[in-house]
């Protein structure tokens, strides 16, 4: 079965077409750059210009750079601040159905839909716990699955560490804006991760963003108790998490099945008859 996935970011909208049986590309992914400014009537345009190159018809799933409650922003990271309490999915669906007729879009977060790829079929797969997903870019975002269910709109990149919103200082943006060694920038990144484990105590960390495809050049100086892996699916992770999400109910948290009480054996009194 195949879906379409869209990854809306702050610099660039690709998609393709999702095989989700295995969770790869049925067809190389089309980037357009983001608009200026990244208003909703000119967000949804470009999307629906994704879509259409791939002479698409059937479902879509976006992922969005916002905390998402059925289907509405409820903040504006890397676009435009009047995406706030606007209707993500409808606005979406709109573009779409004018000019593919009648599609209905699934938005989820980014950084949980790239944390949904990577349980399904990247570097978290078959983990149980209590797995966090981190991406590092613009900004740090985080995804936390507890038995691989996702418990949705975690906005941890933006703890309070000295003083500082964390993803000030640790995101690679940070890295890139006040030019510093990968040494100096992974100790950020350490001290980050570090309150989350912390906090959450969890059984596997996977970092993603842009920063997982150079994990050779700061992975080595990261001293944690926890183990860290850097995401496989990289670049394709929002596009292929949001095909999943578009096909099943995948951010809302299921409960795990406890193994069944087995009873002892009954207990008779002297003489053999039961109380």
């Amino acid at each position: 079965m195949r879906v379409f996935g869209v990854d809306i970011g702050g610099t660039g909208i690709k998609g393709a077409p999702v095989d989700i049986e295995d969770g790869t590309l049925a067809a190389p992914r089309f980037r357009i750059p983001t608009p200026r400014p990244a208003d909703p009537e000119s967000v949804a345009r470009t999307v629906a210009q994704v879509v259409e190159h791939f002479d698409w018809s059937g479902p879509v799933g976006a992922t969005f750079p916002a905390v998402i409650k059925s289907g509405v922003a409820r903040t504006a990271a890397n676009v435009d601040p009047s995406w706030v309490d606007t209707d993500v999915s409808a606005t979406l669906s709109t573009a779409l159905g004018s000019a593919l007729g009648g599609t209905e879009v699934s938005v989820v977060n980014d950084a949980d839909a790239a944390g949904v790829a990577e349980m399904a079929f990247g570097a978290g797969r078959d983990t149980s716990g209590l797995v966090v997903m981190t991406t590092f870019g613009t900004g740090i975002g985080t995804a936390l699955f507890l038995h691989g269910q996702l418990v949705p709109n975690t906005e941890l990149g933006h703890l309070e560490i000295h003083g500082h919103d964390a993803e000030t200082k640790a995101s690679e943006a940070a890295r890139e804006r006040e030019d510093l060694s990968w040494d100096k920038w992974a100790k950020r990144v350490n001290r980050y991760l570090a309150t989350v484990e912390a906090l959450l105590w969890p059984d596997l960390i996977i970092i993603g963003g842009g920063a997982s495809k150079k994990a050779d050049k700061f992975f080595d100086h990261l001293q944690l108790r926890t183990k860290v892996v850097p995401a496989q699916l990289q670049n394709d992770a929002g596009i292929i998490g949001a095909a999943l999400v578009a096909v099943g109910d995948q951010t809302r948290p299921r409960p795990v099945p406890r193994p069944a009480r087995r009873r002892g054996p009954a207990t008779r009194p002297p003489g053999g008859r039961r109380p």
